[in-house]
């Protein structure tokens, strides 16, 4: 079936709408991050670079790290850019932009977001390395896509929403479990994760500062929280949508965060990024073994 111009737009040079990315221009292993300046600490890593480009928030360089060929992506902030960006990818991976079908042959991209993150457990320390084995969609965004029961961990949702007394007027929450692929790739240097994606940074994270807040005790709650032998243990803002999209999109993902706040403790670092890098050494080197 052919795939209409208004559903995937693709620009006059063969590239995808917002990402600029053409399908060549790809590689399967893809390291996303949010801060757009990010790239540009991510590449300098590479041991060569073939090509790079932005657009908009949607920085992006693609080349290779002890031989494996590697790109890196920038997303902005957000559930809803994830939406873009996994729909993007996918595109590129298995539609043929000339015909604007499907390929024959699925291909599955190997996806890891490097973040930071606030920790919300007393006993998980500042700098942290928090790998989300389960993503907490607080933002909604699963929920518009037909059939998100099929991979969401519906007895781990109905505890959460019990336990918290989950307001009625916001979404429902979803919980979908990373890439098992990218789980092993970094398990046994990484915390064991249960990460809560917030639709905002302020109050969907429990921030008050001059508005109040429609769950006031939504901190103590999460952290309270355990089921299945997990326990909540960082807020961020896109690991949902990417576990979600990737999971219905058959690719493999997952979300890695350097913790530099402390929400428990109430404590920030601000000099994080050479931590940041340090993280993404390790990752570059581990996915360099795929």
């Amino acid at each position: 079936m052919r795939i209409p111009e208004s559903e995937l737009i693709i620009n006059g040079d063969g590239s995808v709408f917002h990402l600029h990315l053409k399908p060549e221009q790809l590689a399967d292993n893809v390291v996303l991050v949010g801060d757009p300046s990010r790239v540009d600490l991510c590449k300098v890593h590479l041991h060569s670079i073939e090509c790079e480009g932005a657009s908009r928030e949607f920085h992006w360089a693609t080349g290779r790290y002890n031989g494996k060929r590697i790109t890196i992506l920038s997303t902005g902030i957000g559930t809803d850019n994830i939406d873009i960006v996994m729909t993007e990818l996918d595109a590129l991976a298995n539609v043929d932009f000339k015909t604007r079908e499907v390929n024959p042959v699925h291909k599955s991209l190997n996806i890891l977001r490097i973040g930071t993150c606030g920790a919300i457990q007393p006993d998980v320390p500042l700098g942290s390395f928090i790998l989300s084995h389960i993503s907490i969609g607080c933002d909604g965004l699963l929920n518009w896509y037909e059939d998100r029961d099929s991979i969401s961990l519906l007895d781990f949702e109905e505890a959460f929403k019990k336990h918290v007394k989950w307001n009625r007027h916001l979404p429902d929450p979803y919980f979908v479990r990373g890439g098992q692929k990218m789980i092993d790739l970094l398990a046994d240097v990484t915390v064991k994760g249960m990460t809560i994606s917030a639709s905002g940074f302020y109050g969907p994270q429990g921030r008050s500062v001059r508005l109040g807040l429609a769950m006031p005790d939504m901190l103590e709650d999460f952290e309270s929280f355990a089921f299945g032998g997990y326990r909540i243990t960082n807020f961020e803002m896109e690991g949902s949508a990417l576990a979600g999209l990737s999971a219905k999109l058959g690719h493999n993902a997952a979300t890695v965060c350097c913790a530099i706040a402390h929400r428990y403790h109430k404590a920030a670092n601000t000099d994080y990024k050479p931590r940041v890098a340090e993280l993404v050494m390790l990752c570059f080197e581990r996915l360099s073994q795929l």
